[in-house]
């Protein structure tokens, strides 16, 4: 059995509860499609906890970002994020980082960040079978949309497992796949918001960048 996680995003309380159940389960690999950097402070306990547990990265956006001294032209909250995790990371941690792969094929799936035609900044929401034609995998991996998802389209499967550190699909509880070769399961489970809230404040972020972990939305989003 394989664990596949996603969009971390430093947020350590939700990464424990997940490698937890995972170790729980029995997983034999742990693949994270990305974005271990970004929008919360833990940075350097998150990727002590992949090094540890030997799990695979695929290069993430924000991961990039990082390791490339870049800035997000989208938000300026993941920018303040990335400015304070570039001062904080540990030079092994940020090298770990830098050595992420863009892309990973096993056998009959295939693992990317954001899409097969951009692997760090596509967002795959609403594909069709058509889009896999020129790959050869049945099974497809992908995060960075933060939305759990598992689709059929035609012969091949398409899953984005959610996003550990920041849900966007009005689900606070962490989420991550499961996959035995043949079936792939979506799971979800609870962590400790407030361990992360208090934690940002501590490192100076004000309640505007951690509010929407309690409702499972992404910073700044505003229901009205």
């Amino acid at each position: 059995m394989i664990a596949i996680i996603s969009d971390v995003h430093g947020n350590f309380p939700a990464l424990r509860a997940v490698m937890a159940e995972i170790e729980k389960i029995g997983c034999h690999k742990v693949i994270s499609l990305g974005d271990v950097a970004g929008y919360y402070c833990n940075i350097n306990e998150c990727i002590d906890l992949l090094r540890k547990k030997n799990v695979i990265n695929i290069m993430g956006n924000h991961d990039h970002y990082l390791v490339n001294d870049l800035n997000c032209i989208r938000s300026k909250s993941a920018n303040d994020c990335l400015d304070y995790q570039r001062e904080n990371i540990s030079s092994e941690n940020f090298d770990w980082l830098k050595c992420s792969t863009l892309r990973m094929d096993i056998d009959v799936a295939s693992f990317v960040h954001g899409g097969w035609n951009d692997n760090l900044e596509e967002y795959l929401i609403d594909i069709q079978e058509d889009y896999f034609k020129d790959e050869k995998a049945k099974y497809y991996f992908s995060g960075h949309t933060h939305i759990q998802s598992l689709k059929l389209l035609g012969n091949l499967y398409h899953c984005n497992p959610g996003s550990v550190g920041q849900p966007r699909d009005h689900d606070p509880k962490a989420a991550f796949a499961l996959f035995d070769g043949e079936r792939i399961y979506l799971k979800r489970i609870e962590y400790d918001i407030d361990e992360i809230a208090l934690a940002m404040k501590n490192c100076g972020f004000d309640r505007y960048y951690y509010k929407g972990l309690y409702s499972g939305v992404r910073i700044g989003y505003s229901s009205g």
